[in-house]
């Protein structure tokens, strides 16, 4: 990194602020200082003191040790593509923390990388996109007619850390970022579970082909190029072909479109929008009957009466254990301390739970000192 001077970390305290939607005189009141004194602290003509930077900080929401590091390279490139006004400032902001937090871990404790590495080819209709998902559910070890669960856990062994927090129902569905050879998800836990589980497959679509860093806005009305391809990718990652059409026939000959839409949308955890657009793809239902199955709103008497079982999978603030034991795992090791571990566990785990280091031996000193 090059030499930091007032110019250039007022630029990223410029930078922090515009993400986080605070004007000058905003940060003023709340850091104590004048909105002229704010204007000269970003232009580089006042230097800040440490105590004022770290209000500064505090108020953004940010490390202070944020504005001294370098962003990560594909969030760097995709801010120096967008300018400030990015699609959703508040996603691109979560996102670039995040990443920082993931690349801090896995330089200190390298976390789990897939084994293929390589770029998959980008599917260019929807039979690429079909085999694409054929392909992924045998990569993530899971059959070709089993319903998708523990995505966390599968995701996170095949390179993709996938973690949740809500921000909102009128913002970003997800985003994805590539750090160190890791993809890092950051799924908006605000919207119902089968949109968190489609979005979830959709960013697993971006990490398979390697965007180095993308933000989707309501995944299943994308209009980008290649995001059809991908939302199609990612109908056919959870709901398998020759499974859910058995399955749809099967149910809704027995007990019509209503009860065969309420059994197969929980089994597979998908919402009824996903779920009419993969059977209408399938050919499995017409257009009227793909508009009914949208209309269905599953109820509680649907759960006891069907013997339903749900599960609200990446609901509210989560994060994939293979980065929660590599933080618990550096605690132990003295690598991070306990209240540094909290803040990287977005205080999931209050301080006091968190693991006492090891005990070290009497003859340990004699590494540090030999």
């Amino acid at each position: 990194m090059g030499e930091m001077t007032p110019q250039s970390l007022g630029i990223r305290i410029r930078e922090a602020r515009t993400r986080a939607g605070i004007s000058q005189q905003h940060l003023g009141e709340q850091v104590g200082l004048e909105r002229t004194a704010v204007n000269k602290i970003e232009a580089g003509t006042r230097k800040v003191s440490a105590l004022e930077l770290s209000d500064i900080a505090r108020a953004l929401r940010v490390r202070m040790a944020a504005f001294f590091e370098e962003p990560v390279a594909a969030v760097a490139a995709h801010r120096s593509s967008q300018g400030l006004d990015t699609v959703d400032s508040q996603i691109d902001a979560l996102l670039a923390e995040l990443a920082d937090e993931v690349r801090l871990v896995h330089s200190l404790r390298p976390l789990t990388i897939a084994a293929e590495t390589q770029a998959w080819e980008r599917p260019d209709s929807e039979d690429e996109a079909e085999a694409m998902a054929a392909k992924a559910r045998g990569l993530l070890s899971y059959d070709q007619a089993e319903p998708v669960g523990a995505l966390q856990d599968h995701l996170a062994a095949a390179g993709l850390l996938v973690f949740s927090r809500p921000f909102g129902t009128d913002t970003a569905d997800a985003g994805t970022v590539l750090v160190g050879g890791l993809g890092v998800s950051l799924i908006n836990s605000s919207q119902k579970v089968g949109r968190r589980r489609l979005a979830t497959a959709h960013e697993l679509g971006h990490f398979l082909v390697k965007d180095t860093y993308t933000v989707d806005w309501r995944v299943a009305d994308a209009d980008e190029p290649m995001e059809p391809r991908l939302d199609a990718f990612a109908r056919a990652f959870l709901l398998p072909r020759e499974a859910v059409t058995a399955r749809w026939t099967e149910i809704a000959e027995r007990s019509g479109t209503r009860t065969a839409a309420v059994i197969v949308g929980s089994e597979y955890q998908v919402d009824m929008s996903t779920l009419a657009r993969r059977l209408s793809d399938l050919g499995v239902v017409s257009a009227s009957e793909a508009g009914d199955v949208r209309a269905v709103r599953t109820t509680r008497a649907d759960i006891i009466e069907l013997d339903l079982h749900t599960t609200e999978e990446l609901a509210e603030t989560t994060q994939p254990r293979a980065f929660q034991r590599a933080v618990l795992e550096l605690v132990r090791e003295e690598e991070i301390s306990r209240e540094r571990a909290a803040d990287l566990l977005w205080g999931l785990f209050d301080v006091e739970e968190l693991p006492a280091p090891h005990p070290r031996e009497r003859t340990a000193i004699w590494e540090y000192v030999s």
